[in-house]
């Protein structure tokens, strides 16, 4: 039993999962190295004996993921392990990553305000009075180094602000470091620096589920922590594969089997509902209906067990989900009008969104929504309500777009989870029960709510394959071949018995890295414009002042001098080795403009204009128990100008400009609202029926724009290119023991090609390399063996930066090859997949880059580039690259 960890679970009051979370962080510290540069696969099976679900850290540190449902109290966990590392490891260095701006902000007074009533540190006398200091992405830049060795420090980033803050910037033409990574005067080194190079720092990424794309992943890699904490209800990545570092889960499904932290969620409609042909927005004017009959029903309840039990009273609200702005506004103007059940709730609507958020008064009101004295009863919201929002009295929400039950389940109603009453449900059913009015799903979800695959069902999100658990894997990182060359000098200095040779020699090797770790940002300067102009006498100067300046920054290196002194002497020798070691690839940016659209003047075929209206009752089931209750509805009354709500729905589609297409638009929307004025058999229900099938109405007179529609696809950008780029290093996942094979072996059969990491290569820009097909391993034994071909590459994800599908996905070529007179970049497909619209919208790409890579060279008395797409069935052993050349195109 942990003494220290039984103590902040008894001071911070921790439910039972967070407690059962505390002891296995307890139980895995006591095993783990907790330092720099560990031996992943032996801390990985450490952590399996104890927890065989987790069967990969999925990080380049040793990273555990906490799945535990929203509102059972994932923050006092972090605050809970930050007091526990501290007070039994010492550790005082952790980092914490917020997903957006909301839960920053709450982080930041979550860790930061002992006044705050959820402050994640009260009981902890320790903290008293070494209260740690929170270092915000906001003021990291006015961070001095003179911490007292007591203080805990706590960085908090928002990953938007931590990602934009990692990447370089441009500025008068000159290439900018990160912000994050330039010198400050404060610390005498970057603060990247400064955080990379702590001994203790740990990380802990609040919704952990937003950290596992390419830029954020890398980024937080590059820290080195020596032990990542990750929280998340949903731990699945961006692509739907789920976490494989789960250690504990205390799902939604299991909260609401235990009955003590979230509110029972119930979803309702209306009795003898049929959607049949009722459009989407006549539904959305009847659920809206239902809400707030739902509401009143709510609000009175509370009220009464407020004075009965002479506790606080507690203000229900409704959230309204809207589709954008323009659907919010509109929902918004109609709850404040006279005619929505008598002005009952004229200013206690507020619209949240992008376009509103920033304006004092109404942020004010959003943040004060759990007091009494705030009127706001309803919330009208587009996307603006993500992680991070733990208000306790949301207790309707009422979703007016199209959702699937999937989306209802998970992602609406975590939303209301949260209980108003220390957490806890009180017994009456209408004061725990949250309320979700989904007639179009109602069926959907009652259907999900029973397959034991549901997110209300299920246990457990972790299952371990058949597949993870017969095949065990490793991270492998295939270093460029400078840097590979380094490893092996360092392990021959290593062994020097004499000092002073040993330091010497030391010196020698640490002035050679310092030249090949700064010599590719020297591609930018005006008088560089291909790799032999790093010989210049001007450019060897800047280079070895670059040196200078990185060694004496942060502490300084006691032997500087030296290492300065060896860089003069072996930089030309470094050029010559940096350009036999790499391909010059031009560094460009390639990305396309805009796209523009545009629809032809036409009229309406107003064929099959024709809808009616509908009042019913609601009828309201109880997920677990299901029980059924009926309240009464009741239409409020007010539509809005009909032509101008129809066109409204028609600029919600991605592709119509209002602006571009308002004449049009216009037209097409009085021609229809003429056709269905025409066919109502009571006129007096035309404004209602508009109203409630406006979105009906949008979509047919969409589907006929469509047939009037030119789309002019955007062109290439211009880059601005520069001579040459890093190559950078690849990371990839080897069998264990028999992870390896030679480039020149036959692998049978050939699907288990992928799973190999292939040695031998005397021409790559790499070592160690991996490949998808046979053709591409033959291409590689083709390109080793032809004389012809002087060097080759196979890029790593991240070496190019080529933009495609309107710049929405990266381009990552198959291989570059090196020949007297040209580079190639080459791409293998499959013979039947070489016409593919993906396929050729790379190929548009590629050879663009090309394009612009060739006018530079050119320029610059370098070699022509050139795309050529080789089918599979055109690559064997023993072929040539002319062959394949002259035989393939792009």
């Amino acid at each position: 039993m942990n003494t220290i960890a039984n103590n902040i679970k008894q001071r911070l009051s921790l439910r039972e999962p967070l407690q059962d979370s505390l002891d296995i962080v307890a139980q895995l510290c006591q095993e783990l190295e907790l330092k720099k540069e560990v031996d992943l696969a032996a801390e990985l099976e450490k952590v399996k004996a104890h927890f065989p679900t987790c069967t990969d850290f999925e990080r380049d540190f040793v990273s555990i993921a906490f799945s535990i449902a929203t509102g059972v109290g994932k923050t006092r966990l972090m605050g809970a392990i930050v007091a526990y590392l501290y007070l039994q490891k010492g550790v005082k260095n952790f980092f914490i990553l917020a997903p957006n701006l909301t839960i920053y902000d709450k982080l930041i007074e979550d860790f930061g305000n002992p006044a705050y009533h959820k402050y994640v540190f009260n009981g902890i006398s320790e903290f008293v009075h070494n209260r740690p200091v929170v270092i915000t992405g906001d003021n990291y830049a006015q961070q001095g180094a003179l911490f007292s060795d007591s203080e805990i420090r706590i960085n908090i980033f928002n990953i938007a602000k931590f990602n934009s803050d990692n990447r370089g910037t441009r500025q008068g033409g000159v290439s900018l470091a990160p912000k994050i990574k330039r010198l400050s005067e404060y610390l005498g080194q970057s603060y990247w620096e400064y955080l990379s190079g702590l001994e203790d720092l740990v990380i802990l990424m609040d919704e952990a589920h937003r950290y596992h794309a390419d830029a954020s992943k890398n980024a937080i890699n590059e820290l080195k922590p020596i032990l990542g904490i990750e929280m998340t209800a949903t731990p699945f990545d961006e692509k739907g594969k789920q976490f494989k570092n789960i250690v504990f889960e205390y799902s939604l499904a299991q909260a609401l089997s235990d009955g003590k932290y979230v509110k029972n969620p119930a979803i309702a409609t209306r009795k003898n509902f049929q959607k049949g042909s009722l459009s989407d927005r006549e539904v959305e004017i009847i659920k809206l209906e239902d809400a707030i009959s739902i509401h009143q029903d709510t609000k009175n309840e509370l009220e009464i067990y407020s004075k009965n039990n002479e506790v606080k009273l507690v203000k229900p609200f409704i959230l309204v989900v809207c589709k954008d702005i323009s659907h919010a506004k509109e929902i918004y103007e109609l709850i404040n009008t006279d005619g929505f059940y008598d002005g009952q709730y004229k200013g206690k609507v507020l619209q949240i969104d992008s376009s509103t958020k920033k304006e004092e008064d109404i942020e004010q009101q959003f943040i004060s929504l759990e007091s009494p004295d705030n009127e706001i009863e309803i919330v009208i919201h587009v996307n603006m309500l993500k992680e991070g929002w733990d208000v306790t009295n949301l207790y309707t929400i009422v979703p007016l777009r199209a959702a699937n039950a999937g989306i209802l389940v998970e992602q609406t109603i975590g939303r209301g989870l949260r209980l108003p009453y220390e957490g806890k449900r009180t017994g009456v059913d209408k004061i725990d029960k949250l309320t979700v009015v989904a007639h179009e799903n109602f069926n959907a979800v009652i259907e999900a709510a029973q397959d034991p695959n549901s997110v209300l069902n299920k246990m457990s999100f972790v299952e371990i394959t058949e597949e993870d658990l017969s095949t065990k894997t490793v991270v492998v990182t295939s270093q460029p071949v400078m840097e590979q060359t380094f490893v092996k000098e360092q392990e021959k200095i290593n062994v020097i018995v004499n000092p002073q040779d040993k330091q010497k020699a030391q010196n020698n090797l640490d002035a050679k890295k310092a030249i090949i770790n700064v010599l590719p940002d020297f591609g930018s300067l005006p008088e560089v414009r291909r790799v032999e102009d790093l010989s210049k006498e001007e450019v060897k100067r800047k280079v070895i002042r670059q040196v200078e300046k990185n060694l004496s920054e942060g502490q300084g290196n006691l032997f500087a001098a030296q290492i300065v002194a060896e860089a003069k002497e072996v930089y030309d020798t470094m050029v010559t080795e940096y350009k036999k070691n790499i391909i010059e690839i031009p560094r460009m940016d390639l990305v396309q403009g805009e796209t523009r659209a545009e629809f032809k003047q036409f009229d309406l075929d107003i064929t099959g204009f024709n809808f009616q209206a509908l009042e019913q009752e609601i009828i309201r089931m109880g997920l677990k128990d299901k029980q059924v209750e009926t309240l009464k509805a009741k239409s409020s009354g007010s539509y809005g100008n009909p032509i101008k709500l129809i066109i409204a729905e028609l600029i919600d589609y991605p592709e119509i400009d209002y602006d571009e297409n308002a004449e049009l638009l216009y037209h097409l929307a009085t021609q229809s609202y003429e056709a269905i004025k025409a066919n109502i058999s009571n006129e007096e229900e035309l404004p209602s029926a508009i109203f409630q099938f406006k979105a009906a109405i949008a979509e047919k007179v969409y589907n006929q724009m469509k047939q009037h529609f030119q789309l002019h696809s955007a062109d290439y950008v211009a880059p601005r290119v520069f001579p040459f780029i890093r190559i950078e290093q690849w990371s990839f996942s080897s069998l264990v023991n028999a992870g390896y094979k030679d480039y020149r072996d036959i692998v049978s059969p050939t699907n288990m090609i992928p799973k190999y990491v292939f040695r031998g290569f005397e021409k790559a820009c790499h070592f160690e390399y991996k490949f998808d097909s046979k053709a591409e391993q033959d291409l590689a034994f083709v390109l080793e063996n032809d004389a012809t071909v002087i060097k080759w590459l196979r890029p790593a994800p991240n070496q190019f930066r080529i933009y495609w599908d309107n710049n929405s996905k990266r381009y990552e070529p198959d291989f570059i090859v090196e020949t007297e007179s040209t580079i190639y970049m080459l791409e293998v497909k499959r013979s039947d997949q070489t016409e593919e619209e993906t396929v050729l919208a790379k190929k548009v790409a590629a050879e663009r880059f090309c394009k612009y890579a060739s006018e530079y060279t050119a320029e610059n008395q370098g070699k022509e580039w050139k795309y050529l797409i080789l089918p599979h069935n055109e690559v064997s052993r023993t072929v040539s690259i002319n062959y394949l050349a002259t035989k393939c195109k792009g």
